[in-house]
């Protein structure tokens, strides 16, 4: 696991809620906590949608909506004069991004033994913190692949100009 803290706080949440760069993740969670609380749970609701809108909107077999789908949402909670007292969002792979990260890395993880790889963003007591997990379905003692997501978080942040420092 990798803990960082994000030092450009106006910088990220411009690329957060401004940008597509988190688009391509999955959004499991969102909390913002700011005059109301307001929880966002990213798990898709299947009776809302037919067989031909998950296609259409290339999330069939997905658990959770793309963050793509809700920032429009997030950006109108936070936005305003005064920052939240808190926020939490807790991004994931999608399924073809679990697979080309399992992929590019010649893991000998499958699919099947992952759960989730996810970027969780928190912002509590004026400090903004990147972390990243991985939770399996086996159990493990290896850590390459926890070792190679954190590489690539710190790679991604760096491609994107986004000031960290390792907590």
């Amino acid at each position: 696991m990798l803990a960082l803290e994000l030092t450009d706080t106006k910088d990220f949440m411009n690329k957060l809620l401004k940008s597509p760069l988190f688009d391509h993740f999955l959004l499991q969670e969102g909390t913002i906590t700011a005059g109301a609380s307001y929880v966002i749970d990213g798990k898709i609701n299947t009776g809302f949608y037919t067989e031909e809108e998950l296609t259409q909107l290339h999330i069939t077999g997905y658990r959770f909506l793309p963050f793509s789908m809700l920032r429009g949402n997030f950006f109108d909670l936070i936005k305003g004069k005064k920052a939240p007292s808190s926020f939490k969002f807790v991004f994931m792979l999608s399924p073809e991004n679990l697979h080309r990260t399992l992929e590019s890395i010649k893991s000998s993880f499958t699919e099947q033994d992952i759960t989730g790889i996810f970027l969780n963003i928190r912002y509590q007591n004026q400090l903004l913190s990147l972390t990243t997990g991985i939770s399996y379905n086996i159990f493990s003692v290896d850590k390459t692949l926890e070792n190679e997501w954190d590489r690539m978080v710190r790679q991604f942040l760096t491609n994107h100009e986004i000031a960290f420092e390792e907590l």
